[in-house]
């Protein structure tokens, strides 16, 4: 697959699904509470990518003898580290919808695409003039689309904005890492790493009942095969020697999928004020795809 189309597909892929996946997550959240909702949507994520490694290594050994050797030291560490940053992630933003409503949530979730850029800069990378410009115009977007009346400021709120800043350092360890490993590897080990520390967190501080096991068990299934163990793993192959920055913008597309699956599904009404806030998105996306002027010599 050619690198231009793997950095811009790939992203799109994952947020469409995340969007789509929203409803899964919410109604397997009504049944069971934070930590058992990652918990379990990581088991099913490790088996689905057990399986995907299986098939792949298979294919490798028809095709070239041999599958390609992996430096375990760095996908064990690196792993390790992307699945530390992601459980913190994912738990405080299931902690904070609990006070805060999902459309603030999603708003606040998604400012990622401001704070990646600024680390970028920090860490020493040029960013452009457009992806600036598209940043603005995507948090803009981002406001019309999720805020609908005013912006108050409630507890959830601030768990939801700690979710944002370990999102934002989940996309920084991924970039980090691809350097290294190979995506899919670095995926398992991830959602291995989620699986345990939810996991225990769980049988230590909650209390989990079966009795909704019919009514939640679909969506677990749906979220951890498309949303986690998909999607990440598609985020994490896009991310492979990409700009951080252009991939957060394309992964904030997940509030447009979420607001128009819920129009296509749920039968929800947009509103003006939402088209719009999808409209300035997608602007923006296709503006941090434009390539840059280069300045003459002086």
């Amino acid at each position: 697959m050619h690198p231009r189309i793997r950095q811009t597909v790939l992203p799109l892929l994952a947020a469409a699904i995340w969007g789509s996946a929203f409803v899964g997550q919410s109604i397997a959240g009504d049944y069971l509470p934070p930590f058992a909702v990652n918990a379990a949507r990581s088991v099913v994520a490790v088996l689905t990518l057990a399986v995907v490694i299986w098939g792949f290594r298979r294919w490798e050994t028809t095709k070239y003898g041999a599958p390609k050797s992996q430096n375990k030291r760095k996908m064990i560490i690196g792993g390790i580290a992307c699945g530390t940053v992601l459980t913190i992630a994912s738990n405080l933003q299931q902690i904070g919808l609990v006070d805060t409503s999902a459309g603030k949530a999603s708003f606040i979730t998604a400012l990622y695409i401001v704070i990646v850029p600024l680390c970028s800069v920090f860490a020493g990378r040029r960013l452009g003039m457009n992806i600036w410009c598209a940043v603005a115009l995507a948090t803009a977007g981002l406001y019309f689309l999720c805020i609908q009346s005013g912006f108050t400021v409630q507890r959830g709120d601030f768990f939801v904005f700690l979710c944002a800043l370990f999102f934002s350092a989940h996309i920084l360890v991924i970039d980090h890492y691809t350097r290294f490993v190979d995506g899919i590897y670095l995926s398992f080990v991830q959602f291995f790493t989620c699986m345990v520390i939810s996991g225990a967190i769980s049988l230590l501080t909650e209390e989990v009942s079966l009795a909704g096991f019919r009514y939640w068990i679909l969506p677990i299934l749906y979220v951890g095969i498309f949303s986690s163990g998909i999607a990440y793993t598609l985020q994490i192959i896009a991310q492979t020697g990409t700009n951080p920055a252009v991939v957060s913008l394309l992964l904030s597309l997940e509030s447009v999928f979420g607001v128009i699956s819920g129009a296509i599904v749920l039968h929800e009404r947009m509103s003006g004020r939402e088209w719009l806030g999808c409209a300035l998105m997608f602007a923006a996306v296709i503006l941090s795809q434009l390539p840059e002027r280069s300045r003459k010599p002086s």
